[in-house]
Parts: structure tokens; sequence; C-alpha cells
């Protein structure tokens, strides 16, 4: 049986990919922090598909640990997922909270991409997807920091995407826009007020799985959201910018 490994897997757009990679005969190592939707998992999925893993993905030790655990089991698709936001001005945020966005976001699926990269390089073989944003395109006042660890995966992505291109391995940046996952709740306990945008997580996940097999560097999910980006190419900075706080306030507010 195939193997992979999805962070972030137990629940939103990461729990749609680990029911594609099942449909596809792979065994799935879901790593998630919530002891509670792994437990779910149980009723969800065939225990003969998939093996929860209980690990913060905000620790800076939890990749070495996940590889470790998991360096013998062949990986040939690694999903990095977990990810969370914040809102508010960056000088009234909570440091902790955004360091531990740094490190899940930047540092860690860094790491972790770099550990299962190597073996793939020797066997000539696999995929890894990264879950960036449409948030990557552009800076995102008050939700600064998040905007920016969207962009370094996107950067990120695209360089070593071009460093394996002569090697059979596909590296992807998936960018989806707002999407109905528990990532809206855990922003802001407010009621988003631009919601024509909002796509469910079985299409997102769907069509950034369709671009990993088709070993697409970008995808971008929806025809509004590529439409945005584009926007973002003729529109001065400044302009982008105030667009988008405009766009923050209103959800967030």
């Amino acid at each position: 049986m195939k193997t992979s490994v999805v962070t972030g897997g137990a629940s939103g757009i990461g729990l749609e990919l680990v029911k594609l990679l099942i449909e596809d005969n792979y065994k799935v190592f879901i790593v998630d922090n919530n002891s509670e939707n792994l437990k779910k998992l149980e009723k969800l999925l065939n225990p003969k598909y998939f093996v929860g893993i209980k690990e913060d993905m905000s620790s800076l030790s939890s990749p070495k640990k996940i590889y470790r655990k998991l360096k013998d089991e062949n990986i040939e698709v690694l999903i990095n997922n977990a990810g969370f936001g914040d809102y508010g001005k960056f000088y009234k945020t909570d440091w902790e909270k955004e360091e531990k966005m740094i490190n899940l976001h930047v540092v860690n699926t860094t790491h972790l991409t770099k550990l299962f990269l190597k073996d793939m390089v020797k066997k000539n073989n696999g995929k890894i997807m990264n879950i960036s944003s449409v948030a990557a395109f552009q800076p995102g006042p008050l939700m600064s920091l998040y905007y920016a660890t969207k962009a370094y995966i996107l950067h990120f992505t695209e360089a070593i995407a071009n460093e394996v291109k002569d090697k059979n391995i596909c590296i992807s940046a998936l960018c989806p826009g707002q999407t109905k996952t528990n990532f809206q709740k855990n922003v802001s306990s407010k009621q988003n007020k631009i919601m024509f945008n909002v796509s469910c997580p079985v299409k997102v996940a769907r069509y950034g799985y369709r671009a990993l097999k088709a070993n697409e560097t970008i995808s971008i999910p929806g025809n509004f959201n590529k439409f945005l980006v584009f926007l973002n190419r003729l529109l001065p900075r400044l302009l982008v910018t105030k667009i988008v706080r405009y766009i923050q306030e209103k959800n967030r507010n």
C-alpha cells in the first residue's frame, strides 16, 4: 500500500485531502493536535487506511519526531496543511500565538519538507503539497503575519519545485480563498459580512489534489480567486493593501 502524511488532517481541507488519498489507496498518517478530532476519525474512516498521530506542529521538535516515526514507511506524499490565523493590529496581538504561527507555517513546514524531500530525491519519486493561500499574493493589514507566512510558503514551494524539476517529484502550493472551515471561527468570533466568495473544503481539496497529480506548481481554486490574484498585478500595491484592510475590517469587526 502507498503511504502519505497529512498534517492538520483531522478536519477541514486536510480531512478532505485525507479522504482523496484513501480513495487512491494510500495509507495516511494523519498528524493533528486535536485529540477529539483524531478520535472522531475512527467513525469516519476505515482504520485500515489511516493512523492518527497526536502532535503539535507548532512545536519546533515536531518535524524530527514525525520523521523519526515515519522514515521507514516509504512516504510518497507529504501534505503540509496544518495552519491557523490571527486577527488584529500587530502591535496589539499576542506574540506567543504569533511565534507559534511562524514556527508552524515557516520553520516546521520547511523542516518537515526538507526531511522527507531528501528521501524522495534518493528514490526519484514523491509529491509534496504545501497549503498556502490567496493571501500569499498581497500584504494583509490586521492579519499581517498570516499573509506574510503564507507568502513565504508560496515562494518557498515555487523555488524548490524548480530545483527538483529534473526529478520524478512534484511540489505544489494550494492557494485557496475563503473556505468554510473552523479557520474563520478561530480567527474571529464575528460572522463574515463579505461571503460572496466562500468555497467548501471538498471542492478546494479536489482542485488541489488534481493539481498535485498533474504536477502543477501553483493551484488557485475558483475563478474569482484567480481574478483577484491577477488584479494584484494591475493595481498599485498601496491600493491593494487598502482594499485588503477594508475587507478584513468588514469581516472581523
